[in-house]
């Protein structure tokens, strides 16, 4: 039976039986590839010296990174992308494959030189596709281990999804004391140490990445040089005190795959554990579309059963981003003022990567019979903000603040795009640069000194406490009751703002969309807490008790 058939048969069986049976077979080969099941053979069923599951495959498997090619907010995006730019097809299946369905993109454009397409009856996401196996399978083991340590790594040259593939079939990993031979006999595949898998270049691949961006008429303006950065935390790192020369040095690795101590595989069995075994959670922040994955399992094919967990470590993760204090807090003379400082402990800006997210404060006072005195960032049922302008008209943005003194302004730490006419945007293609890049900065980003695809933009520029890695901010306003007066801040967040899903709805005809919208309005996750600290004050003239009157005397 042809591969053809095998895929239409599978795909058959899987809507007759049952939407709850996977149709993604992970045991797949391809010319230069090997599908995680064949890995987890081996690289499973292990546990580290304290006892904790460590299987690298089941690890993996649960992330974002695995179910990339699955990820229903990305579908919709790029249908949506190619919906408004469909003259740019070739160049948006291209660019947006790379990094999420890597595999079926190198055999498809590297090896058998054809043109790929995403979605419909030729796509790779249609089961029926011969690489439909290889592009469900996400950014898979078999990629990042087979990447070549060259001089493009770390580069324009290397980023946005520009790696090299060796042809040797060389999997190169962090240890050089190990078996080589049992790897080569089942699998063909040779073990071999090099540096650079635990290096952030690596990293940078796909996680610096630039796009083209067109003008009204759809006409590319953009040059290689001038790119639109979509997403640069390596450069961000690269720019902070974690950076390898920094004063301290910590690479994405370090964070993103925990060290402990563990056998690297399950055979031979005499193997002993090593020290700096990477642990693969590949943990990032996204809870929000992690339980869309697992509410949504059937449907879009994830075979993980351990998303629970992921998410648990997404939001663990995510909560140790930024520390957040309340370092002032009075009433005088009527005028309450409260000075917030937040100070960011990733090692790139706090959020990064894609230009949906943003965090913001929520900072509300409450008398002592719970009355609302005063409350700004109040979140509302659909996912938006009170008082945040874009939220109510996407034509406009909410800018970012040093003073608040109403309730209608909100600190907002996020990117706003612009078209390459300077106005607001969402259009990925027609992005051009930024209005507003205020997300908190890591420690030791200096943001008079910095590249400028990793700038600060707006009015944070001008703002002296925002630098560095911190921002202050101070809240000032009248309040006309008396007594005891509490603060509550927290700290929020959103993979995916208000305006930008908003934006994505206009295409609903599209399936992709369509899908993603019944999906994500169903789900009532959408946002986190971060983090939350708490003062109270005490607001107009009271009484003093005699004995305090008789100490004073």
């Amino acid at each position: 039976m042809s591969n053809y058939l095998s895929r239409v048969l599978t795909f058959f069986l899987f809507f007759l039986f049952s939407h709850a049976v996977p149709a993604e077979i992970t045991t797949f080969t391809t010319s230069h590839f090997s599908g995680s099941g064949n890995c987890s053979l081996c690289h499973d069923e292990l546990t580290d010296t304290s006892g904790d599951n460590v299987s690298i495959v089941r690890d993996w498997e649960s992330s974002m990174m695995a179910n990339a090619a699955k990820d229903p907010f990305w579908r919709a995006k790029v249908a949506s992308e190619l919906a408004r730019n469909p003259h740019l097809a070739t160049l948006i299946n291209d660019k947006c494959s790379k990094c999420h369905a890597p595999i079926a993109h190198y055999e498809i454009t590297e090896v058998l030189g054809e043109e790929l397409t995403l979605f419909g009856d030729t796509g790779i996401l249609d089961p029926a596709h011969d690489f439909y196996d290889a592009a469900m399978n996400g950014v898979s083991c078999t990629v990042c281990h087979q990447i070549s340590d060259d001089s493009s790594l770390g580069t324009l040259d290397g980023f946005s999804g520009q790696y090299n593939i060796n042809n040797s079939k060389i999997i190169y990993g962090q240890f050089s004391d190990i078996v080589t031979q049992q790897m080569f006999n089942n699998t063909g595949y040779t073990p071999t140490y090099s540096a650079h898998v635990s290096d952030s270049a690596l990293c940078a691949t796909c996680h610096n990445l630039k796009t083209p961006f067109v003008d009204a008429d759809g006409f590319i303006v953009s040059t290689a040089e001038t790119e639109f950065p979509e997403q640069m935390p390596y450069t961000e790192w690269q720019n902070s005190d974690f950076e390898d020369s920094g004063n301290t040095p910590q690479s994405c690795q370090d964070c993103h795959l925990p060290k402990t101590t563990a056998k690297v595989s399950n055979r031979p069995g005499w193997l002993t554990p090593k020290d700096g075994f990477a642990k693969h959670h590949l943990v990032g922040a996204n809870t929000t579309l992690l339980t869309l994955l697992k509410d949504n399992a059937a449907q879009l094919d994830v075979i993980s059963s351990d998303l629970d967990l992921a998410i648990e470590r997404a939001r663990t993760m995510l909560q140790s981003a930024v520390n957040i204090e309340i370092v002032s807090a009075s009433v005088n003379n009527g005028i309450l003022q409260a000075r917030v400082k937040l100070e960011n402990n990733s090692g790139h800006k706090t959020p990064t990567s894609y230009p949906s997210r943003r965090m913001w404060l929520h900072f509300k006072v409450t008398d002592s019979n719970n009355n609302v005195v005063f409350e700004s960032g109040r979140i509302e049922a659909d996912g938006s903000i009170a008082g945040v302008d874009n939220d109510s008209d996407a034509a406009v943005f909410e800018p970012h603040y040093n003073l608040i003194t109403a309730a209608d302004q909100v600190q907002v730490y996020e990117t706003i795009m612009a078209d390459s006419d300077g106005a607001v945007n969402f259009t990925l293609l027609r992005s051009a640069r930024y209005l507003k890049d205020n997300r908190l900065t890591p420690k030791g980003f200096d943001k008079s000194n910095v590249p400028n695809d990793v700038a600060v933009k707006g009015q944070a520029v001008d703002d002296a406490d925002f630098n560095l890695g911190s921002d202050e901010i101070i809240y000032r306003f009248p309040v006309s009751v008396t007594g005891e007066l509490d603060i509550d801040v927290s700290l929020n967040y959103q993979t995916i703002s208000h305006g930008f899903v908003q934006d994505l709805y206009d295409d609903n005809q599209l399936q992709e969309v369509n899908d993603f919208q019944r999906m994500y309005d169903a789900q009532s996750l959408k946002h986190e807490l971060m983090a939350s600290t708490q003062s109270t004050v005490i607001s107009g003239t009271q009484a003093m008790p005699a004995i305090i009157l008789l100490l004073l005397l």
